[in-house]
């Protein structure tokens, strides 16, 4: 193994580790082809030939993400991701499909096995440990997080990858530097020969509709409503989230995660209007749901801190093949967060 992004020693007190190597998950990955750069939550590895996995994963919701070489390492398949929620001592299986070139499940007497093999550590020395000083910044970007949120809204089979998201490429954002975001997400670099599975429907995102269309109000009185969207953010809170406020900045989560770890233009035009509603309120942030608002700030910029962070950072094995991460530009005039931001 090797290319441990942050450093594979993670730096705690040699009781808490013992104490995670009996209670934390472990993600057992066999067959992984040597120098597939593999991430989990916000750390990022290249795959050594005795790797086999990863231990003492804290348990709760996490984000598996990975993306294999051509034989020579200078080409990438687009990076496939997906959630999970691990429980104390619980093992998780995996396979890599050769052909298919992503992780399968085994049958269950297959994992029973394997997992059994786990907790008697035969594979202790083939497992690398989970980075427990980036566990932080991961709990910051899915603080909203629950096992029922990534139910309602992963895909069936539970796969992201832009792979699958042909039909979005038609209904994807006109501005130069949106544009440039897509060609990043599909770039030329990825091999060609991802398989296409006719049956994915993608995530199950909440509409955010663009505006109010009401037919019973003045035309100044439907402009007054669309210019501040706080009517709009109580309509959705309502109809999709049972009024939740949580459940929809979990969903904001999800979304930046996909986006940016896996690769998905789908997440970012979810993200994209999710934030946009968020920051055309007025009345919202100021009296009706501050609370929320506050949260909501708290939201965004660890996930801005994130995205800028890896600019900075990205290099080496930090890099998912083709690496996303945030720059200047996303303040330039040229894209929503500009306008929406001031």
């Amino acid at each position: 193994m090797s290319g441990f992004g942050g450093g594979a020693a993670a730096r705690v007190d040699p009781e808490a580790a013992a104490e995670l190597v009996r209670e934390g998950a472990t993600l057992f990955l066999l067959d992984v082809p040597q120098r597939t750069l593999l991430g989990v939550d916000a750390q990022v590895f290249s795959v050594g030939p005795k790797f086999k996995g990863i231990k003492m994963v804290p348990p709760g919701p996490h984000f598996v993400y990975y993306c294999s070489p051509n034989r020579h390492g200078n080409e990438f398949a687009p990076t496939v991701g997906f959630f999970l929620t691990t429980h104390p001592s619980e093992v998780i299986v995996r396979k890599w499909h050769t052909q298919e070139e992503r992780l399968i499940k085994l049958s269950e007497e297959e994992e029973i096995r394997y997992s059994e093999a786990v907790r008697r550590f035969e594979f202790d020395s083939e497992l690398g440990p989970y980075n427990l000083d980036s566990f932080g910044d991961w709990k910051q970007l899915s603080s909203y997080f629950s096992q029922s949120i990534i139910e309602r809204l992963e895909p069936i089979g539970g796969e992201i990858t832009i792979a699958l998201e042909s039909s979005w490429i038609d209904r994807a954002p006109q501005t130069d530097l949106e544009r440039r975001l897509m060609d990043q997400l599909k770039d030329g670099k990825f091999t060609k020969n991802a398989p296409v599975r006719s049956e994915w429907k993608g995530c199950y995102y909440t509409t955010i509709p663009a505006s109010i269309k009401h037919s019973s109000i003045s035309g100044n009185e439907l402009t007054a409503l669309n210019l501040d969207k706080t009517s709009l953010l109580e309509c959705v809170l309502a109809k999709n989230y049972q009024g939740q406020e949580e459940l929809l900045l979990g969903e904001l989560q999800f979304a930046f995660i996909a986006f940016m770890m896996g690769q998905s233009l789908e997440a970012f035009m979810q993200w994209k209007a999710l934030v946009s509603l968020l920051l055309s309120c007025s009345e919202a942030p100021l009296h009706t749901r501050t609370n929320m608002f506050v949260k909501f700030i708290k939201v965004i910029y660890y996930q801005l801190k994130h995205g800028f962070q890896r600019t900075h950072d990205s290099g080496g094995h930090e890099d998912m093949g083709n690496s996303l991460f945030l720059d200047e530009a996303w303040f330039s005039k040229d894209i929503f967060l500009y306008r929406l931001s001031k």
